[in-house]
């Protein structure tokens, strides 16, 4: 197995590998609760973390995810494999997991390219693309919208139009699998070397891309429900498939919740890029955008120039991002808590 076929480049070769006697590179293909697939250049293996990264982990994320490059060591006999450790990551999509509880769920990592695909049928969702979005801008990679079932779209370029006015500078690219349509523009962003991820919500067309590229069945394809044309859930697990034009693609379940896990002021000014430049005009630096006096936010909601409907998404990503940071503080001190008693019972054992 040639290792540049799964995503290996230049960007990763400047990382110090500092491999010890029989380990070797690998890369996570899949995963389910707590067992790995992966690939490294002798071929395929299923692999477990060692006891020893395990006692170490103190949170979801010092364990390994899809797209990971990992340290491990083969067992060839039995076509097992031990994950000794991860290699630092230069991108990765993150939310907070489902439900209650707030843990980082690692979506994809070290990917180039974030293809955000929505259906042009009742999938389609300004308010859930500008959370995408934001969410894609933190993780490190280029997001690029991806529009499927262009063939179930009447009004094409007034959706097209709906999307530009909040996708500043993002690529946008419009695609039918039944037609044969827009392959071209997509594999610009594949190639040798480069991984990206398809994101989206059920039935959005994620799986019927990944065989469109792949020239053949390799994931399986529902057909969207009757009654409301919304998708059922095909994919189940995240997993990286290697194109045959060249280039990885991770695949991953639709996503019905997608909570923010982090995102930084900065992420949210891409994404609201629009909001910001009106910002920069009040009369104060400090403006709430409420009932100040010269507020040029206020004055393009009044005029038309921005819609209520986008400026309360704004605001709603707004607060969630406040809340996150809080709960990042206070998981700040329980992970050094945590760190600190893992060392006292190290020093209890020594002694």
């Amino acid at each position: 197995m040639n290792l540049l076929n799964y995503g290996w480049n230049q960007q990763l070769e400047t990382e110090p590998l500092n491999l010890e006697d029989g380990q070797s590179i690998g890369r996570i293909v899949s995963e389910y609760k707590g067992q790995y697939k992966l690939i490294t250049e002798r071929g395929e293996y299923l692999a477990e973390v060692s006891g020893k990264m395990r006692h170490q982990a103190i949170e979801r994320e010092d364990f390994p995810a899809v797209g990971d490059w990992v340290i491990v060591i083969e067992r060839p006999e039995d076509r097992r494999a031990t994950i000794h450790r991860v290699l630092p990551r230069f991108s990765k999509f993150s939310r907070k997991s489902a439900g209650v509880t707030t843990v980082e769920q690692i979506v994809a990592a070290n990917i180039d390219t974030v293809f955000l695909v929505m259906a042009l049928n009742h999938d389609f969702n300004i308010r859930r693309l500008e959370r995408y979005l934001t969410m894609a801008w933190e993780s490190g990679a280029n997001p690029v919208i991806v529009l499927s079932k262009a063939d179930l779209c009447n009004d094409l370029e007034s959706k097209i139009a709906e999307v530009e006015e909040i996708a500043f500078g993002v690529p946008i690219i419009t695609v039918s699998a039944v037609q044969d349509r827009g392959r071209e523009r997509l594999t610009d962003y594949l190639g040798t070397g480069r991984t990206a991820v398809f994101l989206g919500s059920s039935g959005a067309g994620k799986s019927t891309l990944t065989n469109w590229l792949c020239g053949r069945t390799i994931q399986q394809v529902n057909t969207v429900r009757e009654d409301d044309d919304r998708g059922r859930h095909t994919t189940t697990n995240r997993e990286l498939i290697v194109l045959p034009d060249g280039g990885v693609i991770i695949d991953t379940p639709g996503m019905r919740e997608l909570q923010l896990w982090t995102a930084s002021d900065e992420s949210l000014d891409h994404s609201f890029s629009d909001i910001e430049a009106l910002a920069s005009h009040c009369r104060f630096s400090d403006c709430t955008h409420n009932n100040e006096p010269g507020c040029e936010v206020q004055h393009a909601l009044a005029d038309g120039r921005l819609t209520e409907e986008r400026y309360n998404s704004y605001l709603k990503l707004q607060r969630e991002l406040a809340f996150l940071r809080r709960k990042a503080d206070i998981q700040e001190r329980l992970k050094e808590k945590a760190r600190w008693k893992k060392i006292h019972m190290e020093m209890r054992r020594k002694h």
